[in-house]
């Protein structure tokens, strides 16, 4: 009850102050497993992110959350596991960063995650890691559905307390798949071109700029 509640709370809190809008332009929601992967400018992008999904694929939807930031508190501890429906990864120390991650897909749900790895604050996201590629070999019925996240950087800069009123969408794009005989860097860069060319068509609406 108290996490439904306080998920109410941010993701109503979210949308007002920095909209977060669905624009599901290449496919719509679906319950079918997904591994959705998006640019990453801020620690909004999680939440918005999540606020756009439908509430009932939020419960089978894991983002992929930094343990060191998601995990330090107990305040964000419990947004990220009870509200977030996050699962903790750690970062620079795991024998398996993936593990949590093929755990997550052998029960069958999905993903949300970040491939570049880091926040930038640039418009368009930079070189993705290998993280993607090894999951979308390893899980071949998993959709991945390439998402374009605009002006979280702006909305959220790093260092920021509050959010800014600055209006911010999730544009889901068509999925894409590994191809027989692709390798990682061919995949990794058709999937960041991916998201660059949801970002150009947003372009006109001035929310990449």
């Amino acid at each position: 009850m108290i996490a439904r509640i306080a998920s109410e709370v941010l993701f109503g809190a979210t949308r007002f102050l920095v909209g977060g809008h669905p624009r599901w332009q290449g496919c719509e929601p679906s319950t079918r497993q997904r591994i959705y992967f998006a640019n990453h400018a801020s620690h909004l992008d999680t939440i918005i992110l999540c606020a756009a999904m439908p509430a009932y694929l939020r419960a089978t939807t894991h983002p992929v959350a930094a343990a060191d930031y998601w995990g330090k508190g107990a305040v964000q501890r419990f947004v990220a596991l009870r509200v977030l429906n996050a699962v903790l990864v750690e970062r620079g120390g795991a024998k398996d960063p993936l593990a949590p991650l093929r755990a997550m897909l052998d029960q069958g749900d999905s993903l949300i995650i970040f491939p570049e790895g880091t926040r930038r604050a640039e418009a368009l996201p930079g070189g993705f890691k290998s993280g993607l590629y090894h999951l979308a070999k390893e899980y071949p019925q998993a959709e991945l559905v390439p998402v374009y996240l605009t002006n979280l950087a702006r909305a959220y800069p790093k260092g920021a307390i509050l959010p800014a009123p600055i209006s911010s969408a999730a544009h889901f794009g068509t999925p894409i798949a590994l191809q027989e005989g692709e390798d990682k860097a061919a995949f990794l860069a058709r999937a960041q071109a991916a998201i660059i060319e949801l970002a150009q068509i947003d372009t006109p609406q001035g929310d990449a700029a």
